[in-house]
């Protein structure tokens, strides 16, 4: 073997080697990334990459804007709850402090009052009990219970929530159907809290007006289930739309404004996501997603 064959021999195992340290560096670099969109996903931020090299200071830099935003939009979340409950409670405890402080004014030496003291006391007494009511409403927000997931028949589940809302549905004038892409979907949930939910999601359309509620479903790129819940009534605010899953927040005059805010929380249990996709003059479109 002469000199020149020796010299290409030696290029070409370079090259080769090249390759390969490239294509493994590449797979690392490829599991790295997909490790942390599973990480994103399921809100577990708390990893770092070692590794001094440009590669991990980027995943690493995109980990922390991630972590702020989450921090920010936490803190957000927490000063519109606090805000909603502050103007929940004093809207019910304020009235109770202004009664009582008149009705002890009234009252002269002998016990009597130009007030009717009866009344007062029964106004006092109905809102006393409204606070309560909402109070136990927070409870019930608070306390979802952990989901008993099972294999269920996505088919067999619309079928009982649309026979649930027939009557309701006819009443309003409206008509609601099922439209699986495809047959035999299979989600892993609990049935009675996916078909509350789904009953809800109906129950705020027809309430909204709505007169055609279709729900479609299908397979996701990753093998995940798809709902997509799709009526035609009044279109939600503009102003409203980011604050729909917040507690306690209503558009609606009689709402308790919980309904979305348990929806959300049951979809977080189930692994899975519910999110309002559009709400405009043609459709308002909220999409549910079980992985």
């Amino acid at each position: 073997m002469n000199t020149v064959s020796i010299i290409l021999l030696c290029v070409a195992v370079a090259i080769v080697a090249a390759v390969i340290a490239t294509l493994r560096t590449r797979h690392k670099d490829i599991k790295k990334v997909a490790y942390m969109m599973d990480a994103l996903e399921d809100g577990e931020l708390n990893f770092r990459f070692q590794e001094t090299n440009k590669f991990n200071r980027t995943l690493n830099r995109i980990r922390t804007i991630f972590e702020k935003q989450r921090q920010a939009h936490e803190q957000d979340s927490w000063t519109k709850l606090i805000r909603v409950l502050t103007h929940e409670i004093m809207n019910t405890v304020s009235p109770i402090a202004s009664l009582s402080d008149a009705m002890a004014k009234s009252v002269d030496e002998n016990g009597h009052s130009e007030l009717d003291i009866k009344a007062g006391l029964e106004t006092i007494s109905d809102s006393s009990k409204n606070l309560i009511g909402f109070v136990q409403t927070y409870r019930q927000l608070s306390g979802v219970a952990r989901p008993l997931r099972r294999a269920t028949d996505l088919q067999e589940l619309m079928d009982k929530v649309l026979s649930l809302n027939r009557e309701y549905a006819a009443s309003c004038g409206a008509v609601c159907r099922y439209r699986p892409e495809e047959p035999d979907l299979l989600i892993y949930a609990d049935e009675g809290q996916i078909s509350q939910l789904l009953i809800n999601l109906i129950k705020n359309a027809l309430q909204a007006g709505a007169k055609n509620i279709d729900i479609s479903a299908r397979m996701g790129k990753d093998d995940d289930v798809i709902i997509q819940v799709a009526n035609d009534g009044e279109p939600i605010p503009v102003s409203a739309q980011e604050q729909i899953f917040i507690p306690f927040y209503t558009t609606k005059k009689e709402g308790s404004g919980i309904g979305l805010s348990l929806a959300r929380q049951i979809m977080r249990q189930h692994n899975g996501s519910i999110d309002l996709v559009k709400s405009d003059l043609n459709q308002t479109v909220f999409r549910l997603v079980f992985r």
